[in-house]
């Protein structure tokens, strides 16, 4: 009964001040009666209070990365301001737009006053907070630096967030391009050739091998586009699943990219710089070496780097050193193999490997920047290409008979 009178939902309210001007806004509470009784000590007459509904845009918006990422801010923020744990829970829910985060904030709180420890009660949403996430909190429980060990996080999160988005920004892009592209020719093959087609049919002379093959195709778009469409989803789909339930096809995956031009290795420079700020957000927390790799296997992101931290666990747990191991699985770029092995020597391993973070991380960054640069003139020669190439087969015919005319 106590756990269920802690619950708080949102209410919104209407009301009068001391003045009589009319004020109305949000305020989160247990019940109704609850709700009025706070309005009347802050001075405002209640009038309506009604609990806020979900409306159903709002109802799909999911939690995601970054609201986690803002969340640990904030929690942090509140903890430097020496604001009361469950009161900075009531102030971030409030400042969150999204139900469904509002909600988790609530069952957040709900856990910590029914007397759980904070890294329990996030422990209960694996979905969003993860073991490093959890063990990290911990640590800052047990040592008394809570603060100061969620301001770590805080930064951990941003950072890893940020990286995720120029990764996704340098994938994205490319495909993008190829899409518009291959819509575009589409449009073209299916609306504009017929046209030209209609045209030809009354030239009564040989078409050039060109304009055959773009009628051809053509026809063929006219006649099966549907199925052409059924297919690329399906095979869009098929590959979807197999990245999901095949263990072994995202390995493949993660090799192939590494192997890329240009995109292979930015991601690389992302694996390092996620290795690099991980392992240093564990091992500054007072995490031991051996399990930190547990944690930093994981936060990679790539079957190749995920192999090599697991060796560099093994190897460490024997005995050698954690640079003298990085070197050895020949994955690691020297600069950050150099810059652990100066970090262990001098004993500030984590700042060491803080720098090499800081340091890849503005690699990805700039290596984006140029993608994004050189993509510009490869979106204008891939459409000017394809476009191009689809205009020039209807025209020349037409330039032929001129030609022959002339």
């Amino acid at each position: 009964m106590a756990e269920k009178a802690l619950k708080t939902s949102v209410f919104t309210f209407e009301g009068t001040d001391r003045k009589g001007g009319k004020v109305k806004g949000e305020l989160s509470g247990a019940n109704t009666a609850l709700v009025k009784a706070q309005l009347r000590k802050q001075g405002i007459n209640p009038i309506k209070v009604r609990k806020k509904g979900i409306s159903l845009l709002s109802t799909g918006k999911k939690v995601t990365p970054l609201d986690i990422a803002l969340f640990t801010r904030q929690m942090a923020t509140m903890m430097g301001s020496g604001v009361p744990l469950l009161q900075s829970f009531d102030i971030i829910s409030e400042g969150f737009d999204k139900p469904s985060m509002r909600k988790l904030v609530d069952d957040i709180k709900q856990e910590v006053a029914a007397g759980n420890s904070l890294a329990n009660s996030l422990r209960k949403h694996p979905r969003y907070f993860d073991d490093l996430y959890c063990n990290l909190v911990d640590a800052g429980e047990q040592s008394g630096a809570l603060e100061a060990l969620l301001d770590r996080v805080a930064t951990y999160k941003e950072k890893t967030e940020s990286l995720k988005a120029k990764i996704k920004k340098a994938m994205t892009y490319p495909i993008a391009v190829i899409v518009v592209a291959v819509i575009v020719s589409a449009i073209l093959l299916i609306k504009v050739v017929p046209q030209f087609q209609s045209v030809f049919s009354s030239f009564g002379a040989e078409l050039p091998a060109f304009t055959q093959m773009v009628i051809a195709l053509s026809e063929v778009l006219q006649k099966w586009w549907f199925f052409v469409l059924v297919a690329l989803f399906a095979f869009a789909f098929a590959l979807r699943e197999m990245h999901r339930r095949s263990q072994n096809f995202r390995d493949s995956v993660d090799r192939g990219i590494l192997k890329l031009p240009i995109i292979g290795n930015i991601v690389y420079n992302s694996a390092v710089a996620r290795y690099a700020r991980t392992l240093s957000t564990t091992f500054a927390a007072g995490v031991p070496l051996v399990e930190a790799l547990d944690s930093v296997a994981g936060a990679t992101g790539n079957v190749v780097f995920r192999n090599a931290v697991n060796k560099i666990k093994q190897d460490v747990s024997s005995g050698t050193q954690l640079n003298f191991s990085m070197r050895t699985t020949g994955v690691f770029p020297s600069m950050a193999v150099q810059m652990a092995a100066i970090g262990e020597e001098s004993g500030s391993l984590d700042a060491m490997l803080d720098k090499v973070a800081n340091y890849y991380e503005e690699q990805v960054d700039n290596a984006v920047d140029n993608l994004t640069t050189l993509m510009e003139p490869i979106i204008m020669a891939v459409l000017g290409v394809l476009v191009g190439g689809l205009i020039v087969a209807m025209y020349l015919p037409i330039f032929q008979l001129g030609n022959v005319v002339g």
